[in-house]
């Protein structure tokens, strides 16, 4: 029974982190490129109370006998499903239909990545995000006062050639403005041989973990692996609220179930304690 007390209290403490998830999740859904989380499970380790044997004299098979001692969160990971694409007619405002990340330069000095873009010139004509922070790309046409680099390559920001800050960017990411440029600038997607790798720190962004895998830089809608850039669209969440919902219900109802397990553990020892009276 005290074993039952410890595993039944694993079990609410999963489901509290299993609910915070989904809350999240709930909170972000109208969060431009966002994308939800979902708990992965494992079960802690088991006592053998008696181990599988063979009978020497009867020759019959003697199985195991394991309990468990309860359940962990093993992960959260990410779905980085495409969400819904939604027109705002702003021309900075970019989508990216199929795979990829937009390149950013973190308050930090580290290179970010997102599947936000919505994106505007700053006072002094960059490209940036929500935040502030810098777009860059192998084929921008701004070196940054700090060296930003991916992979080997250095990144550089994307500083529109225009006074009128009329910007067209196409399909392919090239930035193109009222001046006639033969190498506009571009800007370029990057992606990752595990993406779920990627740790997120917040304001919608990422940045790189060990577990990420082979980087790959291409640009879009030309090289194979890569989506198409969309102007005047942004991503959606890809929460479904019904989807997390039903989670939620779940996860409630999993936790009743331990808190009911504990106090019955609790009943029956409180049975044991009074057999004398």
């Amino acid at each position: 029974m005290i074993r039952s007390l410890f595993s039944s209290s694993s079990g609410m403490r999963a489901q509290q982190v299993n609910l915070d998830v989904v809350a999240n999740n709930l909170a972000n859904v109208n969060t431009t490129g966002f994308k939800k989380n979902r708990v992965d499970f494992e079960s802690l380790f088991y006592q053998t109370l008696h181990k599988p044997t063979i009978s020497t004299t009867t020759g019959l098979n003697n199985f195991a006998v394991e309990v468990g001692n309860g359940v962990k969160v093993a992960a959260t990971r990410t779905a980085f499903e495409n969400g819904i694409l939604q027109e705002t007619g702003n021309d900075l405002d970019l989508a990216i239909e199929g795979q990829g990340f937009f390149m950013i330069h973190l308050p930090n000095g580290e290179v970010g990545f997102t599947r936000a873009g919505a994106f505007r010139l700053d006072s002094e004509g960059y490209l940036v995000n929500a935040d502030g922070c810098r777009v860059l790309s192998p084929k921008g046409n701004a070196s940054p006062e700090k060296t930003a680099s991916l992979d080997g390559q250095d990144l550089k920001y994307i500083q529109p050639d225009t006074e009128d800050y009329i910007v067209h960017i196409a399909t392919d990411g090239s930035v193109n403005t009222e001046k006639d440029i033969s190498s506009p600038p571009v800007v370029e997607l990057v992606n990752f041989a595990n993406p779920e790798g990627l740790q997120a720190i917040g304001s919608t962004a990422y940045v790189l973990s060990d577990v990420c895998g082979e980087i790959i830089i291409g640009q879009p809608a030309e090289d194979e692996g890569f989506g198409m850039i969309r102007a005047g669209f942004l991503e959606a969440s890809n929460v479904n609220i019904v989807d997390e919902m039903i989670k939620m219900i779940m996860a409630q109802r999993a936790y009743e179930i331990g808190s009911k397990a504990i106090q019955t553990s609790d009943e029956m020892m409180n049975i044991t304690n009074n057999l004398k009276r």
